[in-house]
C-alpha cells in the first residue's frame, strides 16, 4: 500500500508535470500510429493529448474569458491548437493535428515550470514557523507547566533552560546568560542579558537558565512580524511581471479579433470564396500564435540558469536571472555575508616583559573552562601552544574570568574588571584598546600575579571580513552598480570598520529586520531594480522585500535560503558579479530573440493575406521561429 500512496502523493504535488509527460508521451504515440497508417489510433490518442495537455489552460482562458471578461494567450492557445486539428480533418492533412497538439505541449511544459514557481512563498513560511518551539514551560504555583505558545498571556511568567530558544518576547526577571540574537539582529557576538533586558522569540539561550515575564502577545513578536513582512513582501507583484500579463492579454485580443475579421470579411471585400478564407483565417491562428515569442523567453533563461548552477550560482526562477541584470543597487548585510560570521582572535598586543605566545597561553589557561564565544575564539588561537589549564576557575558574567594556573593567579576579562587586581593599566595599551573598539573590535585584558597582579598584554577579537569581500565591491562598481550600501544590526564603530575595509561607502547599522526592509524599499524608490544579500533569519523580509534576493548557501539560514531569489551555494561573493554579466547577456539574447520572432510574425501575416503561402508552410515557418529562437536561447549554456 506503501507504494501507491507515494505515487498519488507524487501525482497530486506534481500534476502539471505529469499532465505535460502524458501529452507528450499521447503525442507521440499518435504521430507514430500516424506514420504506421493506423488512423483509429491515432485519432483515439492524440484528443487524449489534447485534454490532458491543454485543460489547465483551457480552464485559466475560460475562467479568464467568463469571470473577468478578458482573453488571454492560454484560450489563443488552445483556440489555434483546435483550429489546426479541425482544418487538419477538414482537409485530411492529419499532419496539422500533429501541429495542434504541439502548440499544446509547449503550453503544459510552460504551466509546469510555473507552477513550481509558486510553491516558494508556502515554503518559505513553514520554515520561518519551525523557528520558534510550540510549547513554552510556565511557571503556575511555583510548578512548571507546558502550554502552546498561542496560549501564553500578558504577565505570565516562562523558564528557558540553557540551549534552549526563547519561545516568544519578553523581558527577564531572574537569571543571567548570553543570547545568540545573530538570526534576528545580525549582530555578531552572542550578547549578555540579565534581569531588566528584553528578549527576543528564535533566539538561542546560552549557558545560564531565565526566568522571564510574557510582556506582549505572542502574535505580536518579533520573529512573528518576521513572518508577516515576509508573507507581504512576496505577494506584492512587481512591475514587471504586470507589464507581461498586460502584454499577453493586449496581445490575445488583437489576434482573436484580427482572425474573427479575417473569417468574416474578405468575401465582402475582396470576393474571396468562404473555403479560402476559412483557410486564410486558421493559418493566421496558427501562424499568430505566440509559441516563438514565448520560446525568446523561457529557454535563454533556463540556459542561464543551468550556466549559473555550474559556476555555483543557483536562481530559482527564470526571472530572477532577468532581474539581477537590471540591479542597480545591492544592498549586504554585514554578518555572515560580508564577514565569515565566526568571531576569531584579531590582534594580540603584549607588554614589554612578556610575548605574544605568553598572553595567548596565560588566556587560554583559564579561558578553556568557558562557554563563551570569545573564550572559545581564545582557545582555537592559542591551539598549537604548550598550556596548561587553570584551576580554581571562576568566571564572573559580563566581566571576565579568573583561575589559579602555574601558581599564578590569572585574570581575564574587560578592563574594569581587570583592573580592581592590578596596580595600573599601562597607558599606551589604553591607548590601543581604544583604538581598537573604535574600529569595531572587542577587547579582553590579560593579566596575572599573586600579589599585586601585572597587566601581560590584550587580545582582540573581531568577525573577519571575506578575503574576496573587498574585490567583488570593487567588481560591482565597475559594472556599473549605482549604489552599494551595508545593512546590519551590529554597532556603528563595528559596522563602519567593516564597511571601509570592503569599500563599502553607505552604512545601517543597529538595524532590526523591519528597519532592513524599509531601507530596501527606500533604495527601490530610487533605483528601482535593487538586490539584497543576506544569510540570517533577519534578513528574510528584506530579501523577499528586494526585487533580487541573494542567500549564501553554506552559511546562510534556511528561511534565507527558502526567501531568496538566488543561492550562491559556496558563499563566494565574487559569483555576484558573474550572475549580474549572465543576467545582463540574457537581456540582450532576450531582445534579440523577440526581434527575430516578431518579424517571423508579422512576415508569415503578410505572406498568409497576400495568398503566397498555405498552412503547411505557415506552420513550417511558425515552428522553424520557435526552433531559431530556442537555439538562439541556448548560446547561455556556453
Amino acid at each position: 500500500m506503501l507504494y501507491p500512496q507515494r505515487f498519488s502523493q507524487f501525482t497530486r504535488e506534481h500534476a502539471d508535470t505529469v499532465a505535460a509527460l502524458l501529452c507528450g508521451l499521447l503525442l507521440f504515440l499518435g504521430w507514430f500510429a500516424l506514420h504506421l497508417g493506423a488512423l483509429g489510433l491515432a485519432f483515439l490518442l492524440l484528443p487524449a493529448a489534447y485534454v490532458i495537455g491543454g485543460y489547465q489552460s483551457a480552464r485559466e482562458g475560460l475562467t479568464t474569458l467568463f469571470k473577468e471578461k478578458e482573453l488571454d494567450v492560454d484560450l489563443l492557445m488552445i483556440v489555434a491548437a483546435i483550429g489546426a486539428a479541425s482544418l487538419g480533418l477538414w482537409r485530411g492533412e492529419y499532419h496539422l493535428i500533429i501541429d495542434g497538439a504541439i502548440l499544446i505541449l509547449i503550453f503544459a511544459i510552460s504551466g509546469a515550470l510555473e507552477g513550481y514557481a509558486m510553491q516558494r512563498t508556502e515554503r518559505s513560511i513553514r520554515s520561518l514557523m519551525s523557528l520558534t518551539p510550540d510549547t513554552a514551560r510556565v511557571l503556575h504555583q511555583g510548578r512548571e507547566e507546558e502550554v502552546p505558545i498561542s496560549q501564553l498571556k500578558v504577565g505570565d511568567e516562562i523558564v528557558v533552560k540553557p540551549g534552549e530558544l526563547i519561545p516568544t518576547d519578553g523581558i527577564i526577571l531572574s537569571g543571567y546568560s548570553t543570547l545568540n540574537q545573530a538570526a534576528i539582529t545580525g549582530e555578531s557576538l552572542p550578547v549578555e542579558k540579565t534581569v531588566g533586558a528584553e528578549v527576543f522569540a528564535g533566539t538561542l539561550n546560552g549557558y545560564g537558565a531565565l526566568q522571564i515575564k510574557v510582556h506582549k502577545p505572542a502574535q505580536s513578536s518579533l520573529i512573528v512580524r518576521v513572518i508577516r513582512l515576509v508573507e507581504q513582501a512576496q505577494t506584492e507583484a512587481p512591475p514587471s511581471q504586470e507589464f507581461i500579463d498586460r502584454f499577453e492579454k493586449g496581445y490575445a485580443k488583437v489576434i482573436v479579433v484580427a482572425g474573427i475579421l479575417l473569417a468574416t470579411l474578405p468575401p465582402f471585400l475582396w470576393g474571396w470564396d468562404w473555403e479560402t478564407t476559412i483557410y486564410r483565417a486558421l493559418t493566421f491562428l496558427v501562424v499568430a500564435s505566440p509559441c516563438a515569442l514565448m520560446a525568446a523567453i523561457m529557454p535563454t533563461l533556463l540556459s542561464g540558469i543551468a550556466n549559473g548552477a555550474r559556476q555555483g550560482i543557483l536562481f530559482k526562477n527564470g526571472a530572477q536571472l532577468e532581474k539581477i541584470g537590471k540591479v542597480r543597487a545591492i544592498a549586504f548585510d554585514k554578518t555572515g555575508t560580508l564577514t565569515t560570521g565566526q568571531v576569531q582572535v584579531f590582534q594580540v598586543i603584549s607588554v614589554s616583559e612578556y610575548t605574544q605566545i605568553n598572553v595567548l597561553k596565560t588566556a587560554a589557561s583559564v579561558e578553556s573552562y568557558s562557554e563563551h564565544p570569545i573564550g572559545k575564539a581564545i582557545v582555537q588561537a592559542a591551539g598549537n601552544l604548550d598550556w596548561v589549564g587553570a584551576v580554581q576557575v571562576q568566571a564572573i558574567p559580563g566581566q571576565g574570568i579568573m583561575g589559579i594556573a602555574q601558581e599564578q593567579q590569572v585574570i581575564v576579562g574587560n578592563a574594569v574588571f581587570v583592573q580592581q587586581y592590578v596596580t595600573n593599566l599601562p597607558e599606551e595599551l589604553r591607548e590601543m584598546a581604544q583604538s581598537l573598539e573604535q574600529e569595531g573590535k572587542t577587547v579582553v585584558w590579560v593579566a596575572q600575579g599573586n600579589r599585586g597582579a601585572e597587566v601581560m598584554g590584550i587580545i582582540a577579537i573581531a568577525d573577519e571580513v571575506r578575503v574576496e569581500a573587498a574585490v567583488t565591491i570593487t567588481r560591482l562598481k565597475k559594472l556599473g552598480i549605482e549604489q552599494i550600501v551595508m545593512l546590519t544590526g551590529d554597532n556603528q564603530e563595528t559596522a563602519y570598520s567593516i564597511a571601509k575595509a570592503v569599500g563599502i561607502d553607505q552604512v545601517y547599522a543597529q538595524l532590526l529586520p523591519e528597519d532592513k526592509l524599509n531601507v530596501i524599499r527606500r533604495l527601490q524608490q530610487q533605483y528601482q531594480t535593487v538586490a539584497m544579500v543576506g544569510d540570517g533569519i533577519n534578513d528574510a523580509p528584506a530579501l523577499a522585500q528586494a526585487s533580487v534576493g541573494i542567500a549564501m548557501g553554506i552559511s546562510g539560514s534556511d528561511v534565507a535560503l527558502e526567501t531568496a531569489d538566488i543561492v550562491l551555494m559556496a558563499d563566494r561573493l565574487e559569483k555576484i558579479a558573474v550572475a549580474i554579466h549572465l543576467g545582463r547577456r540574457s537581456q540582450s539574447i532576450v531582445k534579440q530573440n523577440i526581434f527575430v520572432a516578431l518579424g517571423f510574425i508579422m512576415l508569415l501575416l503578410v505572406g498568409n493575406f497576400l495568398g503566397n503561402i498555405n498552412l503547411p508552410i505557415g506552420v513550417i515557418g511558425h515552428e522553424g521561429s520557435t526552433v531559431l529562437v530556442t537555439l538562439s536561447g541556448l548560446r547561455l549554456l556556453k
